[in-house]
């Protein structure tokens, strides 16, 4: 990867996560009528962090979360094979209000999969959108998120990448 700019460092990612998790108990608390969803693979992660802080916060609460696989609602992996993830959503979203969270939004492609694999399990009350990190001058289509960890200006060009190993941090880098 040439041109590596580090956008978050490990410190800044968890500070991110935590206020994006107290926006959310800021809006939903006590949780009662809403779920998270984590798409998968790269929105788990985000999604479990923000999770299990929301329960260090607030043990009391009984909050619904699944994750949704998105596979084979996708439009821009023709010609490919394609290996699922599982979705686990061990609870209804009918008439529910449904958190979307995922890492990185760059077209809108993954959250119109998304959407269209949420109604395959039924009709959400409302949909919100949590997002890590919004590269918002790329969209393709006219999605925008709700909650928004971080918005950055890059071009085509250029990849942002979470990683989520021994060093954790997100990163922009040329992709040419």
């Amino acid at each position: 990867m040439q041109g590596i700019n580090t956008i978050m460092d490990e410190q800044q990612l968890k500070l991110t996560l935590k206020r994006l998790s107290h926006e959310l108990i800021e809006n939903h608390y006590p949780f009662t009528d809403t779920c998270i969803i984590g798409i998968q693979p790269r929105g788990v992660p985000v999604s479990d962090y923000i999770t299990q802080y929301m329960l260090e916060v607030h043990p009391e609460l009984n909050l619904r979360y699944g994750k949704l696989d998105i596979t084979f609602y996708r439009d821009d992996f023709r010609g490919q094979i394609h290996i699922p993830s599982v979705t686990d959503l061990p609870f209804s979203i009918e008439n529910k209000k449904v958190i979307l969270i995922d890492d990185v939004l760059y077209t809108g492609r993954t959250i119109r999969a998304a959407m269209d694999a949420l109604l395959d399990n039924g009709r959400a009350q409302k949909v919100e959108l949590c997002i890590l990190v919004d590269r918002k001058f790329s969209r393709e289509l006219p999605i925008q998120p709700d909650y928004v960890g971080k918005s950055i200006d890059s071009i085509v060009t250029q990849k942002v990448k979470v990683f989520w190993g021994d060093e954790k941090k997100v990163v922009l880098y040329d992709s040419f």
